[in-house]
């Protein structure tokens, strides 16, 4: 009897045992690989400003100039919860130009540069909204400097998650021929977010919980390329 209760008591203990080994391996297997580097500084840049709207909503008037400082701020909000170190070009309504310029665009774009070159990022996000003659063209999209082979890696991790999981998104990355991504040899994207010629894409780009997940995504792109 007692050789047959040791027995069951030994074989109680290897299952424990087998079971606290399985929970084990199964959290190392879950745990995440990679945890991003302090050191790591992203550069977020919110489109035009100032007296620069961008493109104009139809239906609402809403400007690209504002809603591109809303995604910037949420992408922004979201990138410091994970542990980068960000930097914004601007940070409210105000234009980047100075108003003794006379390019304003000119004197816009120059300060963009001075920051990116200030900063010395790992990588720049500039977020913009779309706009085009048919109002049937809808969809985010990303694009990176030709000749920039780490900002387009950047910029295919960043389209692979958005047109995984945002709808009408586009299937691959664009060369963009923009200052914002030409001004810098650090990975670099643009980010259509949408147009805003669209009716039902203006509205969306409006919503809150459509903002947030797309940058969400953006964020998602972000860091799978840094693991790569």
């Amino acid at each position: 009897m007692f050789l047959i209760l040791k027995k069951k008591w030994l074989i109680g203990i290897l299952c424990m045992t087998l079971c606290i080994a399985s929970v084990v391996v199964y959290l190392t297997a879950i745990r995440p690989t990679f945890k991003p580097n302090l050191a790591h500084t992203i550069v977020i840049d919110a489109g035009h400003g100032g007296k620069d709207g961008g493109a104009v909503g139809k239906s609402s008037g809403v400007t690209e100039s504002f809603l591109n400082l809303e995604y910037a701020t949420t992408l922004q909000k979201l990138c410091k919860e994970y542990g980068f170190k960000v930097v914004m070009t601007r940070s409210d309504m105000q234009g980047l130009y100075s108003e003794s310029a006379k390019n304003k665009k000119k004197s816009e774009m120059e300060k963009r540069r001075k920051i990116i070159k200030k900063s010395n990022p790992d990588l720049v996000i500039s977020i913009h909204m779309n706009s085009f003659p048919s109002s049937s063209a809808r969809g985010c999209q990303v694009f990176y400097a030709e000749g920039n082979s780490s900002g387009q890696a950047l910029a295919e991790s960043v389209s692979t998650m958005l047109n995984q999981n945002i709808e009408y998104a586009k299937k691959t990355a664009k060369v963009g021929d923009y200052y914002v991504l030409n001004c810098t040899k650090k990975p670099a994207i643009l980010v259509e977010c949408g147009f805003l010629s669209n009716a039902e894409e203006e509205a969306l780009l409006q919503d809150k919980t459509y903002e947030n997940a797309l940058c969400y995504q953006i964020l998602c792109g972000i860091l799978q390329f840094f693991r790569v």
